[in-house]
C-alpha cells in the first residue's frame, strides 16, 4: 500500500513545479516511513505479548512437575514445596522439603542432638522456638508460628534457606505441646510433619543435669555467664565440679512423673509418622543417626557437634548423697537407674 501511495503522488508531482515536488516527496517519504514503523512495532508487540503468555504457561508447567516421580505414593503427604515470602528458592524451588519436630524434655540431650542434625548440609532445625510463652499462648499463635517455620520463613543461624531438604524445630513437652496435643496432632497429620521423639532412658541422670543447670543459672561460675551447653573441656570441668543433693523424699514421685509424661506423649502422637530415639543409644551407637537421616529422607553423612559433655563417669561421683539415693531406689522400678548405662 505504501508503494501505491508513492506511485500516486509521483504522478501528481510531475505537474507541479520542481521545488514543490521535492518538498512534497520528502513529506510523503517521511509519512510512509512513520506508517511502516508503527506497523512493525505493533507486530513485534503482539509477538512479545504472546511470548510472555507462553513463558508464564511454561513456568506453571515446570512448577506443576515439582512432584518428583521417584517419590513413593505413601510418601507424597510428607513432601512439600514451600514458597517463602522472605526469599526466593531459585534453583531449589522444585527441591522437596520435609517438615519435622523434635519432641523432647529438658536436659535430655536435645541441644546436642539438634547441633548434630544442623551439621547436615540440608537440615535446618530452628531451636526451641516455643520457649517464648507468647508463641504458645493459644493454638492460633502455635499454628501461625509453625506455618512460618515450615514455609522456610523462620530465619535463624541454622537455616539452609533455599536448599533446605528438612526443616523443623525442637519442642519441649511442657511448652504447650501436651496442653494442645489434639490440635497439634491434627496439624502434624494435615501438614505431613514427621515427629522425632528424643528421650533419656535414665531419668536420674536427667535429674542431676537439671539440678546442675539450675545451679549454673544462679551461680554463673563461667566468668559470670550462664551456659547450658559448652564447647571446651575446660568449661565442662568447671561446671562438673558442682555436685547437687537430691531430695530423696521426692525422688520417686519425680521419676514417676517424667515416666508418665513421656508415656502420655507417645500415646498422644502415636497416629503421626514418628521415630523414637534415646540419648543413650546415640552415645553408644552413632549408627542411630543414620536411622534419623533415613527417616528424614536426606543423604547420609557423618554428623558432628562442637558441644562437650559436662557430666561424665559414674553417677555416684556426681551427687553428694549417693547412699541415700541408692537406698531409695533399691527394689523399685527405677533401680536400674543406679547402674552404668554407658561409658565415656
Amino acid at each position: 500500500m505504501a508503494d501505491d501511495l508513492c506511485f500516486f503522488f509521483k504522478d501528481n508531482l510531475i505537474l507541479k513545479p520542481q521545488k514543490t515536488s521535492s518538498l512534497l516527496l520528502r513529506i510523503i517519504v517521511l509519512v510512509c516511513a512513520m506508517l511502516c514503523g508503527v506497523y512493525i512495532c505493533s507486530v513485534h508487540l503482539k509477538r512479545i505479548s504472546a511470548g510472555t503468555k507462553d513463558e508464564a504457561l511454561s513456568v506453571q508447567v515446570v512448577r506443576g512437575q515439582c512432584l518428583v516421580p521417584h517419590v513413593e505414593p505413601w510418601e507424597k503427604p510428607y513432601v512439600h514445596y514451600p514458597n517463602p515470602e522472605t526469599f526466593r528458592r531459585d534453583e531449589c524451588a522444585c527441591h522437596p522439603v520435609r517438615s519435622f519436630a523434635i519432641l523432647s524434655t529438658q536436659r535430655s540431650g536435645s541441644g546436642w542432638f539438634e547441633t548434630l542434625l544442623n551439621s547436615h548440609t540440608n537440615i535446618s532445625s530452628n531451636g526451641e522456638i516455643f520457649s517464648v510463652k507468647d508463641r504458645r499462648s493459644n493454638i492460633s499463635t502455635i499454628t501461625e508460628t509453625l506455618d512460618k517455620v515450615y514455609n522456610l520463613d523462620w530465619l535463624t543461624s541454622a537455616s539452609k534457606r533455599e536448599c533446605t531438604a528438612a526443616v523443623g524445630l525442637k519442642w519441649m513437652l511442657n511448652q504447650g505441646l501436651m496442653q494442645y496435643h489434639e490440635e497439634i496432632v491434627e496439624y502434624f497429620k494435615s501438614r505431613g510433619v514427621l515427629v522425632i521423639f528424643l528421650f533419656r532412658r535414665n531419668h536420674l541422670r536427667r535429674m542431676i543435669s537439671i539440678l546442675a543447670n539450675s545451679y549454673d543459672q544462679n551461680a554463673k561460675p563461667l566468668n559470670g555467664t550462664h551456659k547450658s551447653h559448652v564447647h571446651s573441656s575446660h568449661e565442662a570441668e568447671i561446671l562438673a565440679k558442682f555436685q547437687p543433693t537430691i531430695n530423696t523424699t521426692l525422688l520417686i514421685p519425680n521419676l514417676r512423673q517424667v515416666d508418665e509424661m513421656t508415656t502420655k506423649a507417645l500415646e498422644y502422637f502415636r497416629s503421626t509418622r514418628h521415630i523414637v530415639v534415646y540419648y543413650e543409644d546415640i552415645i553408644k551407637n552413632r549408627t542411630k543417626l543414620d536411622e534419623v537421616q533415613d527417616f528424614l529422607r536426606v543423604p547420609r553423612i557423618k554428623l558432628t557437634s562442637r558441644q562437650v559433655k559436662i557430666h561424665k563417669g559414674s553417677l555416684n561421683e556426681q551427687v553428694t548423697n549417693w547412699d541415700d539415693i541408692e537406698k531409695t531406689l533399691r527394689g523399685t522400678p527405677y533401680e536400674s537407674f543406679l547402674n552404668a548405662d554407658y561409658k565415656l
